[in-house]
């Protein structure tokens, strides 16, 4: 059983306040419509009362139409120290795929995945076991890998369902290491940042220093990630500038000064609130002005490490000597962590003054987060650790809504003549010769699986609004019946940026003649 414990929804905005948005729209709107009764109790012939109650109107009505534009975005994050181990045979649980409503977008942050030098030249060439799991599970209910990035045993991926490729963008990656004073990639951070419908969301994924002595160093590894990770981007050049930062991992943060005795009492009751004071990350909190500014929920679930494997007890074994050191049990601690970060609206508004565009009512109704549950799965054994999920809301306004490229398919396609399609570029972009259009069977992981593909117009990029027209060989289209898509990646943007709609590829005549299914003559196979 999964040791689950939902959490009361917690929400933050620009403003770091827990006030929920419908809570607030309707203060506002009672704010509003107070003063149109006053108007309407002094309404006489005078035309300034009349303008009074049509300026107040119009407000109402703006409030209304802003809150009713915005959407609601459900984002999973894992995080887990998988101890080098390799993965369960089922993750399905971990992911939740169940959950109504469906999930958007999937974050998973690993670390210690096996990185031995022979195993880490191999990941490099194919996908590691861990992300080949994930992508074997996630693929056929309809999630894409968007990217991922990987330093030694840590690694970050990001899935998203096919509809949100298209408004994923400015992807850009990086790490830093802080083993051996920075030159060992086993602790350290890596990020994913990327453009969501135009608002920019970062994901870092840090393994910290180990042992319980170590907590302010922890903070100044954590302060270093902050200062050296950069992107190549004008607005959004580090961490910090993004408009939302979800910071998680292996953090390593421990339980102070209890006892062993105390702690495992007080988890067996399940009274977690008793540890929560003295939770090193909790007690930097109050004095870390950084740390003030990320938000987490509340601890109601089992710390996550120390784990026997593949049990639900924690550290049992027996004291070890090494070279005349004894070794100790390790005291349970909430190691794995998630937190999140909205960019200050003090911030904000100094980004806005060197901004040409603008606004204050931008800035009034931001992106808001709501945590939705907070958790651990305690049913996971192939680690010392255990994984930590984390939901979320992202509401927002979409400030993107038009993709940059349409595809389009023409008549009816099999392998028995050559296909057609065109595409219109409809928005710049940094387009490129190198740019290509993949056939994809429904279901596909990544960009790279693909079934076929054909280049973009070669002798020159294409013009905004031209349809260019493009054929695929038939000798490289499938033989057999299935659904496809036709999805546009970019060389320099490192995504797809554009998906047709999906088309029904048909049997070929060759399939029969290659004996790849049987012929069928008056209903009856021979």
């Amino acid at each position: 059983m999964s040791d689950t414990f939902d959490v009361p929804r917690m929400r933050s905005d620009s403003m770091s306040t827990m006030t929920s948005q419908s809570t607030s729209a309707r203060f506002i709107l009672r704010q509003r419509l107070a003063q149109l009764l006053t108007c309407l109790e002094d309404l006489s012939s005078d035309d300034e009362a009349n303008e009074e109650v049509s300026r107040t109107l119009d407000e109402a009505f703006n409030l209304c139409g802003r809150y009713s534009n915005r959407e609601s975005f459900r984002l999973h994050m894992v995080t887990w120290n998988v101890g080098t181990a390799e993965p369960p045979a089922d993750v399905r649980s971990l992911l939740q795929l169940d959950s109504q409503p469906t999930t958007d977008l999937y974050v998973i942050g690993l670390q210690e995945v096996n990185a031995t030098p022979v195993r880490y030249i191999s990941d490099l060439i194919v996908e590691d076991t861990w992300s080949h799991l994930l992508m074997e599970t996630l693929a056929p209910e309809g999630y894409i890998k968007v990217t991922s990035v990987r330093m030694q045993g840590l690694l970050l991926i990001l899935f998203a369902k096919q509809v949100h490729l298209p408004f994923i963008r400015d992807i850009q990656s990086t790490y830093t290491r802080t083993g051996l004073f920075g030159y060992w990639g086993n602790k350290g951070g890596i990020s994913v940042r990327f453009s969501f419908y135009g608002e920019m969301l970062c994901f870092l994924n840090c393994h910290l220093a180990a042992h319980m002595n170590y907590a302010l160093q922890r903070m100044d590894e954590f302060e270093y990630i902050l200062d050296t990770q950069e992107f190549d981007m004008f607005n959004t050049p580090q961490v910090l500038d993004h408009k939302v930062v979800f910071w998680f991992g292996d953090l390593n943060f421990r339980i102070a000064d209890h006892g062993m005795h105390f702690l495992r009492s007080s988890i067996n009751n399940s009274r977690f609130n008793l540890l929560w004071d003295r939770d090193q990350l909790s007690m930097l909190k109050k004095k870390e002005p950084i740390l003030q500014e990320f938000e987490e929920g509340p601890l109601r679930f089992k710390p996550t490490y120390k784990f026997d494997r593949f049990s639900e007890t924690y550290d049992t074994r027996a004291p070890r000597t090494w070279f005349g050191l004894t070794g100790k049990k390790r005291k349970p601690a909430w190691t794995d962590r998630i937190l999140w970060r909205i960019k200050p609206k003090a911030t904000e508004i100094e980004d806005e003054k060197s901004s040409t565009a603008s606004s204050a009512d931008d800035d009034e109704f931001s992106v808001k987060v709501t945590q939705d549950m907070y958790t651990c799965d305690v049913s996971y054994g192939v680690s010392d650790h255990k994984p930590v999920i984390g939901t979320f809301n992202l509401e927002m306004r979409k400030k993107v809504e038009t993709p940059l490229v349409a595809l389009t398919v023409e008549g009816i396609w099999s392998a028995d003549e050559d296909a057609i399609f065109t595409y219109t570029i409809l928005e710049n972009f940094e387009s490129s010769t190198f740019d290509w259009i993949g056939l994809y069977k429904i279901g596909f992981k990544s960009a790279s699986d693909y079934s076929t593909f054909a280049w973009v117009k070669d002798d020159e990029v294409a013009a905004n609004g031209e349809v260019v027209m493009v054929q695929m060989n038939k000798n490289e289209l499938p033989l057999l019946a299935g659904d496809y898509v036709l999805g546009y990646f970019s060389t320099n943007m490192q995504t797809l940026i554009a998906f047709s709609p999906n088309f029904q590829i048909l049997e070929s005549k060759r399939a029969v003649m290659e004996g790849l299914v049987q012929e069928n003559i008056n209903g009856l196979e021979k």
